[in-house]
């Protein structure tokens, strides 16, 4: 079968192929037809120059347009231009939820190969363009030529922050609503394609004969979908596994479908933001009927109301200031629903109905994912079936446009995800359809098999350990070290979010719990271990010793979250962990707890300066050691005690401090520490010799 795409010149510069970060772009439809005036928008808008920041295309449609698939062809035949790579990042939960703009720099600067173990956790700002992750990735970026691909962007409080002073990148966002408040941006929105190039799709989708036979019908079935590459996509899955529907037929099931949806009116289903302008159902836009070529982007801002122009005052003079980029707007508007009587809801009402009563399971099961993204390993854990069946499943659904592909694992399984044009509905679906004891089953096989996943790579990583027996059948093995790593790291945010959401809804925290200790056994052993992940691990911890009464393991994650606040500079905030962590060891009567609280609050008035506080809290811990019987602690802190006299120039008390650590050291024979003690007292002595 010819497959027909939209064509245009290809940048000058590097060839594509060798832009770094190509393949972390979605695989996106392997047909891809029309859109050549918005691709032709999108390039001129391109080489128009910035002031003083990063060129920023927004492009701009419904769910359901194909601006993810128009936005990742643009990119392919733009990298070259950008020979330091491409990068991406999705701004949006499936569910519709905000991807914080400092989480998305994080996973950005991953893909710049930069270090994010230095980058600072977030400070109490928040997540705005101060936050240590965004100002790390401007940085970064910073005399290079990079493209960014940001999907389905919320709000432009989540876009500013991630802009680079750097004329040379390229920052394209696609956007469901509008993106107010950012100057200089001239938005491309999509409607529906036009006819020619709806009848190509279906064409190419169903076969040319079948449409070819039935133009009438082609153009009925395309006018039923309001030309929109989604419902035109399930529609022609649905005429595949229908060999003996008519095309005519299948646009008036549509017909049916989408009048049916629309008298049902479900509960908790709004009217749609007028974020951009509604296609009408021969692809034309608010305005445009009767005007110029069928299903032609118009460019003009992406705001709510029938004048754009008139929602946005122009600036009176050129923003250069980065500060001036964006000025305060409204909070975040809620996601952009599908109303009932849109072509895509009734689209997927007849795909849906033709599911076996397997495929609809598997498909309501998927909304349980994290991320709602799967492989064969986790879709067959949520419907408790094997892996290769799974595998079958999972491509029949693709196979209907129902899911979508994303890049492979490292070890090529395919990997598939619900499209958030169609997760509410599905969810929908699935507390209507699943009992709430079916669903909670589901989800405790997903944490057990993400456990013994995670342990399975924590085997293969921890040479020390020795080979062991695998926790997991052959189907669904890690083959090596090196795939082990490539799992943890590229599985590493479906991981966190599965961890987070089980802790949230707090009826799993058992197998929750779990998952958390084999993460922070596993991620440092991959060597990218962020701060950050690690950050929200232990608050995971935390938030289950807490609900549950446990003041020892409540004691040992704070006292984790002061060692990562410590390690960051961040002393006024290790020591609020650090004193919370002295509360929850004093509940638990844990001496050994309670000395590390009160030597890591110690450590934290000694990095700020305070010798005072540092000698009493130093000294409290030195108590609690010594009646431990803990002679290599004992004598540390009296060391440390030692030095914070010395800071308050008390050179008597500092000398008999480590004349004390000297004793201690001797007598459980550690020469090191003796050598290291008694250069201390030599420097120390040498500096009140010469009037210090």
């Amino acid at each position: 079968m010819a497959r027909k795409t939209a064509t245009m010149e290809a940048g000058t510069g590097a060839p594509a192929e060798r832009v770094p970060g190509l393949d972390r772009l979605p695989a996106g439809p392997a047909l891809f037809v029309g859109r050549r005036t918005e691709l032709a928008a999108l390039r001129a808008a391109a080489v128009r120059p910035a002031e003083g920041r990063s060129p920023v295309l927004v492009l701009a449609g419904r769910p359901g347009s194909g601006r993810t698939a128009l936005a990742v062809r643009f990119a392919v035949t733009v990298a070259g231009q950008y020979p330091d790579g491409v990068l991406f990042a999705r701004l949006s939960a499936p569910d519709g939820g905000r991807v914080p703009p400092a989480r998305a720099a994080r996973r950005l600067l991953e893909q710049l190969g930069a270090d994010t173990a230095d980058v600072p956790l977030p400070g109490a700002a928040g997540d705005g363009r101060d936050d240590p992750a965004c100002v790390a990735l401007r940085a970064a970026l910073t005399g290079r030529r990079v493209l960014l691909v940001l999907d389905d962007v919320r709000d432009a409080g989540q876009l500013w922050p991630l802009l680079a002073d750097e004329p040379g990148c390229l920052v394209l966002a696609t956007t469901a609503g509008p993106l107010t408040g950012i100057e200089d941006i001239d938005p491309v929105i999509l409607g529906g394609l036009d006819r020619t190039a709806a009848a190509e799709l279906l064409g190419d989708l169903v076969g040319g004969t079948r449409i070819g036979c039935d133009p009438v019908g082609a153009a009925d079935l395309a006018e039923a979908c309001g030309s929109q590459p989604a419902a035109l996509r399930l529609m022609a899955g649905r005429l595949r596994g229908k060999p003996e529907l008519a095309v005519t037929e299948a646009a008036k099931e549509l017909l049916r479908a989408v009048a049916e949806a629309g008298k049902a009116e479900p509960e908790g289903v709004k009217e749609p933001v007028e974020a951009v302008e509604p296609p009408a159902p021969n692809g034309k836009g608010k305005g445009e009927q009767g005007k110029g070529e069928r299903g032609k982007g118009r460019r003009g801002a992406a705001v709510t109301g029938p004048e754009p122009a008139a929602a946005v005052d122009p600036p009176a003079e050129p923003a250069r200031d980065p500060a001036a980029w964006v000025r305060p707007g409204p909070e975040p508007a809620e996601p952009v629903p599908v109303p009932d009587n849109d072509p895509l809801v009734g689209a997927f009402t007849l795909a849906y109905a033709g599911l076996t009563a397997a495929q609809a399971r598997m498909l309501r099961a998927l909304t349980l994912a994290p991320a709602q993204s799967a492989d064969p390993r986790t879709a067959s854990a949520l419907v408790g079936c094997p892996a290769p069946e799974a595998a079958t499943t999972l491509a029949a659904l693709a196979e209907r446009e129902l899911l979508a592909e994303e890049p492979p694992a490292a070890d090529g399984t395919a990997r598939y995800r619900v499209p958030g044009r169609l997760h509410p509905r599905l969810v929908r679906l699935r507390e209507r359809d699943d009992r709430p004891a079916e669903i909670e089953l589901a989800r405790a096989r997903l944490l057990e098999r993400l456990v013994r996943l995670t342990e399975s790579a924590r085997s293969l990583l921890d040479s020390s350990e020795g080979a062991g027996p695998d926790p997991l059948p052959g189907p669904l093995r890690l083959k090596s070290a090196a795939h082990a790593r490539e799992w943890l790291l590229g599985e590493r945010d479906p991981l966190l979010g599965a961890v987070a959401d089980a802790i949230g809804q707090g009826d799993l925290d058992g197998s929750a719990g779990r998952l958390v200790t084999a993460l922070l056994r596993s991620l440092p052993l991959t060597g990218a271990a962020a701060p950050a992940d690690l950050h929200q691990l232990h608050e995971l911890v935390l938030t289950v010793a807490e609900r549950h009464g446990r003041p020892r393991r409540a004691s040992a994650a704070l006292l984790n979250l002061g060692d990562l606040q410590a390690a960051a500079g961040r002393w006024e905030q290790a020591s609020g962990h650090y004193r919370a962590a002295l509360e929850h060891a004093r509940t638990a009567d844990d001496e050994a707890l309670c000395a590390r609280a009160l030597e890591g609050a110690a450590g934290c008035h000694r990095a700020l300066g305070d010798a005072v506080r540092a000698a009493d809290w130093y000294g409290r811990a030195l108590g609690v050691r010594q009646s431990m019987g803990d002679q290599a602690a004992e004598a540390r802190l009296l060391a440390r005690v030692a030095e914070a006299h010395a800071a308050q120039r008390r050179f008597d008390e500092a000398e008999r401090e480590y004349r004390a650590s000297l004793s201690v050291l001797r007598r459980i024979g550690d020469e090191r520490g003796r050598e290291a003690v008694a250069a201390a007292l030599a420097e120390l002595r040498e500096r009140v010799s010469a009037g210090w």
